[in-house]
């Protein structure tokens, strides 16, 4: 049973996050044999001020 996390900005529409994990679950059938029915996916949406890399934050990104 894979479970998959995933932590994306804010900001995706519904639309946007059904094609998305319809997508990463049609990939995990074809790579790992599992079946859809097993396959959990779990969205994060993040803040950009709550994110940062390189040691910036990525609201503060210009």
């Amino acid at each position: 049973m894979p479970t998959i996390n995933v932590q994306l900005f804010e900001g995706r529409t519904v639309e946007q996050k059904r094609a998305f994990v319809k997508a990463v679950t049609e990939a995990t059938v074809a790579t790992l044999g599992s079946s859809a029915e097993s396959v959990d996916i779990i969205i994060q949406d993040v803040k950009r001020e709550d994110w940062a890399t390189g040691g910036k934050l990525w609201s503060d990104a210009s």
